[in-house]
């Protein structure tokens, strides 16, 4: 029976550690008789490949809380999905987020600054971003299925494409090493990419200024207008990359708005690079006009939540009416809209941003944010969340921020709009534990376009809503029948309680009664046994020789018809006949002394008259009755 029952643990702990089926694990678990940690290894050794590869090695032997069958802790599974990968991670809930993150590094090779890890339950920014925490006190479940990305200094992934080119126009790979920092990237082009285009990607994700890149790998023919499907490569190229931004380089100096620019004699064609990134790099460049008034957000602003207060307070300076913007960072902005205990006080966020280098922009905020429908429409329905893009570190600050806030997409839509789409607003939505970018408003539109897109991604909140609402309402009355069946339980519970203390109660009186009626029993018992010795140490000799004239013969009947007899002197007194009673049992006090002729009680006599007196001479029969 014990080995049947130690084989059902094994088997299991062992599911629970290899999530394998049971006719699997059955027949490991049998080769290797039932050896819990070699059926592990074997299982590791022997995993197969499917669409997308699952990498078991190295997974961590089975814990000893879970072998021993002695659960004190509870064992997390993590399958991180990394890339077309897929890590089984096997922790304690008794171990942090700093130990999940080494444990992820450890696997993945992705560094911890780099970890952009999303899917967690429960999980929010400040918890990634505090180590100490213990998992145990964010109430994961034991199944955790969790997003790996590799972060940049940007704040998005290293290896994401960077366009993602329709299904009509074909893609290139470039496999580019970046040497400066013995580091490898596979981006994704489209065949339109020019040159200088695939320059000025790199230099926003690898801060190269196209001035100090020098590559390896082009053909010769190729120059800055030269796109992809005419240079005569193949669909998956390989590239060295190295950045000469350093003093020794030699270089060539001009000026641009009085700033010194190098430009380097390693490329024939640098001077020309540049003049052509500066022509075309309107995306996001940082474009600062002296004669206008003050940025809604001062440069280089250190903290994100200081950078919202001054957004606030500088746009009402400059714009004087509007609506009511959120005073805080943007993961507390989606806090207040979105975690509420009630779904019907949820609101949708929007978030605006604001870029001094578009024409768009004093419009935009001056008449369609300062329309009183508008107003009130984004104060009753929306929280309203405002940045400044004018300022490149305010724009890489806000990018990292929506990255680790709602999605690594969302940053990159963001990044790869012109500025003459500015102003936006972008509506995000969040629906159970999934947030995403809803919509996104460009500033060339009219005021009944803004009001008719704010009101239907407000109605489509609101049916979403309705559901959560409903949801909610039928979790509350299931607690509330819950409830009701907890105090029935509670109340038929002290009931019981309450009879089976008084049934105690009535047992140890009865065993108490019982205890004192023995007591009183083995005393009487005992005094008894007292008496007939004193009464049996009293008796004189019985006379056996003598005058038969001095001698008598006393018989006794008891009540169960036998008789005991025995002679005594004619002078003897009664109460040593009620002695000889006594001595065999018979005490006086409980029985009675019948004389047949005449009847009497001799009991009742006085005990000091002779038996001759009472004239039970030479024999008598005497009856022993009890009272």
């Amino acid at each position: 029976m014990d080995s049947a029952i130690n084989k059902e643990e094994i088997l299991a702990n062992f599911q629970q550690i290899t999530a394998m089926d049971i006719a699997g694990s059955i027949h490991l678990l049998e080769s290797t008789g039932w050896d819990l940690e070699a059926a592990i290894h074997l299982s590791l050794d022997g995993g197969n490949e499917s669409d997308t590869k699952v990498l078991n090695h190295n997974f961590p032997e089975a814990p000893p809380e879970i072998v021993a069958g002695t659960s004190r802790e509870t064992y997390l599974n993590f399958n991180v999905r990394f890339k077309n990968s897929l890590f089984r991670l096997n922790l304690s809930d008794q171990k942090t987020i700093g130990d999940l993150k080494q444990n992820i590094m450890k696997r993945t090779s992705v560094p911890v600054c780099r970890q952009n890890i999303r899917g967690l339950l429960n999980f929010t920014m400040k918890d990634l971003q505090n180590d100490s925490i213990v998992l145990r006190s964010l109430n994961l479940p034991i199944e955790n299925n969790v997003e790996l990305n590799d972060l940049s200094n940007e704040g998005f992934p290293i290896d994401m494409p960077l366009l993602s080119p329709s299904n009509s126009e074909l893609s290139y790979q470039l496999r580019i090493y970046y040497t400066n920092e013995d580091r490898h990237l596979n981006l994704n082009f489209p065949a339109s990419k020019t040159f200088l285009d695939i320059k000025n990607d790199l230099n926003a994700v690898l801060k190269i200024p196209v001035r100090f890149q020098k590559w390896e790998g082009w053909p010769a023919s190729v120059s800055n207008t030269t796109k992809l499907n005419e240079m005569g490569i193949e669909l998956i190229h390989s590239l060295k990359l190295t950045s000469t931004n350093n003093e020794s380089s030699s270089s060539s100096r001009i000026s641009i708005d009085n700033a010194p620019v190098e430009i380097h004699d390693s490329d024939s064609d640098s001077v020309e690079e540049f003049e052509d990134a500066h022509a075309d790099d309107d995306i996001f460049t940082e474009t600062v006009h002296h004669n206008r008034l003050k940025l809604l957000i001062e440069d280089k602003i250190e903290d994100e939540i200081l950078g919202s207060l001054q957004f606030v307070n500088n746009y009402k300076e400059r714009y004087g009416n509007g609506p009511s913007f959120f005073e805080g960072s943007l993961e507390d902005a989606m806090k207040t809209a979105y975690t509420s205990k009630s779904a019907k006080d949820r609101k949708l966020l929007a978030v605006y941003l604001h870029h001094d280098s578009s024409v768009l922009s004093n419009v935009f905020c001056g008449q369609l944010l300062g329309n009183d429908n508008i107003i009130k429409l984004l104060n009753e329905n929306y929280i309203l969340f405002g940045w400044d893009l004018t300022c490149e570190s305010n724009k890489n600050m806000f990018l990292s921020s929506l990255t680790a806030c709602v999605a690594d997409s969302a940053s990159l839509q963001i990044r790869n709009l012109p500025i003459n789409q500015f102003p936006i607003i972008i509506i995000i939505r969040k629906y159970r534990s999934i947030c995403e970018v809803a919509d996104i408003i460009h500033g060339n539109i009219n005021g009944d376009e803004l009001y008719i897109h704010l009101m239907m991604n407000s109605d489509a909140f609101n049916e979403q809503m309705k559901v959560e609402i409903r949801e909610e309402n039928e979790r509350a009355a299931r607690e509330v029948l819950l409830n009701e069946q907890k105090q029935a339980y509670q109340e038929s519970l002290l009931a019981d309680m309450a009879k089976e203390e008084e049934k105690q109660r009535i047992e140890k009186m009865i065993e108490t009664e019982r205890q004192q009626q023995e007591y009183e029993r083995i005393q009487t018992e005992a005094k008894k046994e007292a008496d007939r010795k004193n009464a049996e140490n009293s008796l004189p000799p019985e006379p056996l020789h003598g005058d038969a004239q001095q001698i008598t013969k006393i018989r006794f009947r008891k009540p169960t018809g036998e008789f005991i007899e025995r002679k005594f002197t004619v002078d003897t007194q009664l109460k040593i006949l009620f002695n000889y009673a006594t001595a065999n049992g018979f005490s006086p006090t409980e029985f009675k002394i019948i004389s047949s002729f005449p009847r009497r009680d001799l009991t009742l006599l006085d005990p000091n008259d002779t038996l001759k007196k009472l004239n039970l001479v030479p024999q008598e029969t005497l009856i022993l009755e009890e009272r």
